[in-house]
C-alpha cells in the first residue's frame, strides 16, 4: 500500500531541505509546528485543506496567530465570495474573516510577514547567500 502522495509530494527547485514524509497527517502536524506564516498558492483539495485547517487551528487558539496568506486573488476568487458567505450566514466571525490576507501583491504579503512574523515573534532575519549566476538563480 502506498502511503504518499503520488504526484503531488516531490521537491520543487525552491527547496533548500526536504524530507520525505509517509503519512499526510504527520505532515500537516508538522507543517503547523514549524511554521510561522503559510504563503497558500493556487493548488488542490490539500493546499485547501491545509489552509482552512491553519485558519481553524488559529480561530480555536490551538496554535499561534502566524499569518495567513492567499496569492492569486482570481484562482482564490470563489473562495473568498464563500467565506463572504459564510459571514452573511453567521457560520464565522468578523474576526475569522481577518486570519488571512488575500492579495496578489509579494510586497504586501511580505510585509505582512515582517509585520506578523518576523517582527511579531521576534524572529531575525537569516542573511541570504549571493546567487552565483550559474544555476539561474538571480
Amino acid at each position: 500500500m502506498q502511503y504518499y502522495l503520488p504526484r503531488e509530494q516531490k521537491p520543487n527547485k525552491y527547496l533548500d531541505q526536504w524530507v520525505e514524509i509517509d503519512y499526510f497527517f504527520i505532515r500537516k502536524v508538522l507543517l503547523n509546528k514549524y511554521s510561522y506564516a503559510f504563503v497558500v498558492m493556487p493548488g488542490g483539495y490539500g493546499t485547501m485543506d491545509e489552509f482552512f485547517e491553519a485558519i481553524t487551528l488559529i480561530q480555536n487558539g490551538k496554535t499561534m496567530r502566524f499569518p495567513v496568506i492567499l496569492i492569486g486573488k482570481e484562482y482564490h476568487e470563489d473562495l473568498f465570495k464563500f467565506i463572504g458567505t459564510m459571514l452573511k450566514e453567521k457560520t464565522i466571525s468578523p474576526e475569522d474573516a481577518n486570519l488571512f490576507l488575500f492579495t496578489d501583491s509579494v510586497a504586501e504579503a511580505m510585509d505582512h510577514i515582517n509585520k506578523y512574523a518576523i517582527q511579531g515573534f521576534g524572529l531575525k532575519r537569516k542573511k541570504m547567500m549571493k546567487a552565483f549566476g550559474f544555476l539561474g538563480e538571480q
